[in-house]
């Protein structure tokens, strides 16, 4: 029923636009256009000149065909193309795909059909793979795609060019769009990525403008991030859209610092040289900072902080970062999140606390974001909630403007996903006395390694199509440099005979590196009366093994 309120109170272009992060850029070029935005090598780029160059690629796309819908794949290390696709491909309302440059071709190629991409921007670096990939998506998909090859001035390898259009030759022949604009509804796709998810075959998980613009503001809010950070991009641009950070940085006209590789030395002098003072990572990454020589660190007069998630991060990462002055905030999430959307928030008290003691409190998955709507642990079956008493288990849920829109081409997992008006995570936690939230186990068989997912059933399938497994089984064992690596148990056909490393071998012709199990064990796999393999009791024995090794 309409109010007082409803009459002649419309909206029109004064009052009301859409919500979208390419905003952000267009305030910062507006306002801060003479401040550095982005550092690559001996490149350096100001905020007005990274607006024209967003804007000439946009205006570039847009005379390739490319509008709203349309997807436009990106094969890119954290480069200043990479940042710019960021804020080109929304500003015209097209879809941007951030491919995992650890992928093999065969993936790379499914997923660029799967989300009918129509442009690839891809660097020099990872033509073989892209070639073999450009190769299976002509013959096996029956599709073509416009590629446009990127020569980056930090690369200093052979990689030969796949395509007719070359990036920087591109921008010159296009003058700038006027504004980089975003939708017209908030709604609309803003990225496509891909996740393992609860089984071997990939999802498509599809973000918003909305959702985009308001997990970049609760990043600066969660983290206090003052206006001008200079922020090093250690977590690739492409996992969940580099967590909502290039959006967040030029929010706040802050300077982004660019590496192509991660590595101690380079991330230590990278923070001496340009006073870096805020990162993200994977435990694998700060735990290499942890372990570096204390000389790396020499001259790091700033405050350092960092963000890490992607696994739980184990006590000894917490104690070391906070033993060699950096700062760490834990944050939780998922893709289908936009990457963090919980923190767990440092209260006051907690600083008069032992080491220990804040180690355990930093180490829970903690609280939702502030403009996430709701964050909980229910009993999946009945969707109730769980009672605050940090032992009923149960599975925590999302709700809120911060959650995707769904699955691209699969209603059913969206369906099965949304169930009872809650995003439901897979992962099993309790919720503490304070309402922080840990994690306790995954009820999905995904292993997150080095902040990768890895779909135990895909390691499985690899491992079955060797003509010696009669049966396997892959769990998480515990890794201190990576958080967790795939470990295999595996049964052979009677007078079948094979090595672990013939094992390796073969999954290696089918699998990326990083998904390979290293650790292979020929041991007698659980099951049930029914002949279903009981991997809690693999968990469980590869904990305790772990413990004496």
């Amino acid at each position: 029923m309409n109010s007082i309120f409803d009459q002649d109170l419309d909206k029109n272009p004064a009052n009301y636009v859409a919500l979208s992060p390419t905003g952000f850029v267009e305030r910062s070029a507006e306002v801060f256009g003479d401040l550095p935005a982005v550092v690559h090598g001996a490149r350096r780029y100001t905020w007005a000149q990274t607006r024209e160059r967003s804007a000439r690629l946009a205006a570039a796309l847009r005379v390739l065909g490319v509008q709203r819908g349309n997807t436009v794949s990106v094969m890119l290390p954290n480069t200043p193309e990479m940042i710019e696709a960021h804020y080109a491909v929304p500003a015209i309302n097209a879809v941007l795909n951030t491919l995992n440059t650890r992928l093999d071709a065969h993936l790379l190629a499914w997923q660029m059909m799967h989300c009918e991409a129509q442009v690839l921007i891809t660097d020099r670096e990872y033509a073989p793979v892209m070639r073999e990939a450009l190769h299976q998506l002509r013959t096996e998909h029956q599709r073509s795609i416009t590629v446009i090859d990127v020569c980056d001035s930090e690369y200093t390898g052979d990689g030969e060019t796949l395509g007719t259009l070359e990036y920087e030759s591109l921008l010159l022949a296009h003058g700038p769009l006027a504004r980089l604009d975003g939708p017209v509804d908030e709604w609309d796709a803003i990225a496509v990525s891909y996740t393992s998810g609860t089984t071997g075959d990939p999802k498509g998980v599809v973000t918003h403008h909305r959702g985009a613009y308001l997990n970049a503001v609760c990043n600066a809010a969660t983290w206090t991030m003052p206006h001008f950070p200079t922020y090093l991009w250690t977590l690739p641009l492409f996992h969940c859209n580099g967590w909502c950070f290039a959006w967040t940085v030029a929010m706040l006209g802050g300077t982004q610092v660019c590496l192509r590789r991660v590595d101690a030395p380079a991330i230590l002098e990278a923070m001496r040289e340009h006073r870096v003072d805020h990162y993200c990572a994977a435990p694998i990454v700060h735990n290499l900072l942890i372990a570096a020589p204390a000389e790396l660190r020499e001259g790091i007069r700033q405050k350092v902080r960092g963000m890490v998630a992607g696994a739980a991060p184990p006590a000894s990462m917490i104690e070391g970062m906070a033993n060699i002055g950096f700062d760490i905030t834990h944050v939780y999430g998922l893709t289908e999140v936009y990457g963090p959307a919980a923190v767990a928030v440092k209260r006051p008290g907690w600083a008069a606390e032992s080491l220990s003691e804040q180690t355990r409190l930093n180490g829970r998955q903690g609280v939702r974001y502030p403009l996430q709507e709701g964050m909980t642990v229910m009993d999946a079956q009945s969707m109730v909630e769980t009672p605050a008493d940090g032992s009923t288990m149960g599975e925590i849920m999302f709700r809120g403007n911060i959650v995707m829109k769904g699955y691209l081409k699969n209603p059913t997992a969206t369906a099965q996903a949304f169930e009872g008006g809650w995003f439901h995570t897979g992962d099993l936690a309790v919720m503490e006395s304070d309402r922080y939230v840990k994690i306790k186990d995954r009820s999905k068989d995904v292993i997150i390694s080095g902040g990768e997912n890895i779909s135990s059933l895909e390691v499985e399938d690899a491992l079955y199509r060797h003509p010696a497994v009669v049966s396997c089984a892959v769990v998480a064992k515990p890794d201190e440099k990576w958080g967790e690596t795939p470990v295999a148990y595996v049964e052979l056909k009677a007078g079948a005979e094979v090595t672990a490393a013939d094992l390796v071998a073969h999954c290696k012709a089918l699998l990326a590196g990083y998904k390979v199990p290293r650790d292979i064990r020929f041991e007698s796999i659980p099951k049930t009366s029914t002949g279903k393999i009981q991997k809690f009791e693999l968990r469980s024995r590869i904990r305790s093994k772990t413990a004496f090794e």
